[in-house]
């Protein structure tokens, strides 16, 4: 995927803004698939005899299932051109996920540092994945590397290879037909 004109970059955002993302139901297909995919078989997420006799009383999510799909639900809210995911500062887990809940990702812009000449940015973010009680379940720092308006500048700049002015190796338009089928 492409970004759009709908993604913002690291110049569109301020230090204090909030966004809260559309709602995900976790359900035990999404637990079952994730064990398979992470070799997470602990009884505490697939045995729902185990689960019971545990301080939870029935499955819960794994911690890192729930993280990642909070990661994909921050991808809209905002709607950022990020570059790379660049760490985690720090992570809690605060609260179970149980089947049947439903998770949203909160993102707060923490911090701003341009790099790259403004070409790029690190933006620091406060992360919180809160249920549908509005409990925060996760929560943590982290940074990502976005795109900035200077590198959207520069491919669109008249020294680039694309829009090179007239230095004798821009690229030249064909003149169109004449209408009596010569070309000039």
């Amino acid at each position: 995927m492409a970004f759009t004109s709908f993604h913002l970059y690291f110049d569109d955002v301020e230090v204090g803004q909030e966004w809260e993302s559309l709602g995900r139901t976790l359900t035990e297909t999404d637990i079952v698939n994730f064990a398979g995919l992470s070799g997470d078989f602990n009884p505490i997420h697939i045995d729902h005899e185990f689960a019971a006799s545990t301080p939870f009383r029935r499955p819960i999510a794994h911690g890192l299932l729930v993280f990642s799909i909070a990661s994909g639900l921050g991808l809209y809210s905002p709607p950022m051109r990020t570059l790379a995911f660049l760490g985690i500062r720090e992570w809690h887990f605060r609260g179970p996920v149980f089947i049947g809940d439903t998770i949203r990702a909160v993102s707060k812009i923490l911090s701003k540092e341009i790099r790259g000449r403004g070409r790029r940015g690190e933006i620091t973010w406060q992360r919180q994945i809160i249920n549908q009680d509005r409990k925060v379940v996760q929560e943590g720092i982290t940074i990502t590397l976005v795109e900035g308006r200077a590198a959207a500048a520069n491919l669109s700049s008249p020294h680039t290879e694309e829009g090179k002015g007239k230095t004798g190796t821009e690229k030249e338009e064909a003149a169109p037909p004449r209408a009596d089928g010569d070309i000039k």
